[in-house]
């Protein structure tokens, strides 16, 4: 980490995790590391094992085989109730006969931390998540996202050693979970407290994460900053599961593929020979051309940005991000001819 967020955070090591249900392997050799103070996403489908990772983090479930420490101390056979660990969950689980303040203030209580000392941390998480005027309310007294507020003020009182965040914002309606997720990712940096969020929301993991790891049937595909992980997948899956890509024929030789006629550099991991490049939609052009072969099939306003379907003469549809001014000249019919930019792109079989 390059900020003092490392300061305050400890280091989280995974190493070779699996977890076996019958002839399930949920967790099929996992290992991660996290540095101290930052916030790793895991990304993937239902049923990849990220949830079941995280619940072995916090001592909710046991592997099968492998261990886990934080700060350089093995916690793999150490009960929950001992690892130190905040946790908010897609419920809120907040106490219904207790007010918020409370709420907030149980963690230190079941402590032994006295009451005077607990009411002023509580408040402080409070004031820190906005919610500092809501003290005294009562949980059906608040929004959702109030809700999951409390629970992450509830989470950090404590002053864990690491915090864990499970589905935290999907049970939130659109516009709400982008105001919690923006809002957690300012506390953590604030607080500075390791962070493993996990997360089935592609624009959620990429939007809060130093690194996001894309997880698929118990395996670790791929660990990177959002934007390595965007621009340069190291996989074929995550090249498909994040973001929307286009699959155009590409001919590899040697470190290059053509694509469109034209030549682009090749990723790591790429296929030789003959087969389809991943192109983002905005790496694709569409320039008007009488003499194009592509034909434009759909213009979809999106705000600033639209996405145009133009379809090659082998049927084939390619996906286009354009800005709005440049797409709305566009009309269903119009014949046009499609470049794309001359970034590496992922070659796959």
């Amino acid at each position: 980490m390059t900020d003092s967020r490392a300061e305050h955070g400890l280091a989280v090591e995974l190493s070779d995790l699996t977890r076996v249900y019958g002839s399930v392997r949920a967790l099929d050799g996992l290992t991660l590391h996290i540095e101290p103070g930052e916030l790793v996403a895991l990304l993937g489908p239902s049923g990849c094992g990220k949830t079941t990772a995280l619940r072995i983090l916090a001592g909710l479930d046991t592997a099968t085989s492998g261990t886990v420490s934080v700060g350089g101390k093995d916690l793999t056979k150490v009960p929950a109730s001992k690892r130190d660990m905040g946790m908010v969950f897609q419920a809120y689980s907040l106490f219904p006969h207790m007010t918020v303040v409370d709420n907030v203030a149980f963690g230190l209580k079941m402590r032994g931390r006295d009451g005077a000392a607990r009411r002023q941390r509580a408040g402080d998480m409070l004031d820190l998540v906005g919610l500092g005027e809501h003290a005294d309310r009562y949980a059906h007294q608040l929004s959702g996202g109030q809700q999951q507020r409390v629970a992450l003020a509830r989470a950090l009182a404590i002053e864990p050693s690491v915090l864990l965040l499970d589905e935290p914002l999907s049970a939130l309606d659109a516009k709400v979970r982008v105001q919690l997720r923006d809002e957690i990712r300012r506390v953590q940096i604030e607080v500075g407290t390791t962070t493993l969020f996990v997360t089935h929301d592609q624009e959620e993991a990429l939007a809060v994460a130093d690194r996001v790891g894309v997880m698929n049937a118990g395996r670790l595909e791929q660990l990177a900053p959002p934007a390595e992980l965007y621009s340069a997948p190291a996989t074929k899956f995550v090249g498909e599961f994040v973001g929307l890509s286009n699959r155009l024929p590409a001919q590899v030789s040697g470190d290059t593929a053509v694509v469109l006629g034209r030549d682009v550099p090749v990723l790591p991991g790429s296929t030789t020979g003959s087969g389809h490049a991943l192109v983002r939609p905005e790496a694709v052009s569409v320039v008007p051309d009488a003499g194009g072969g592509a034909r434009v099939a759909t213009v979809m306003f999106l705000g600033p940005l639209s996405r145009v379907t133009c379809r090659l003469p082998d049927g084939t549809d390619v996906v286009a991000q354009l800005a709005s001014t440049e797409a709305l000249r566009l009309q269903p019919g119009d014949a046009v001819r499609l470049e794309v930019a001359p970034e590496p792109v992922l070659v796959v079989g």
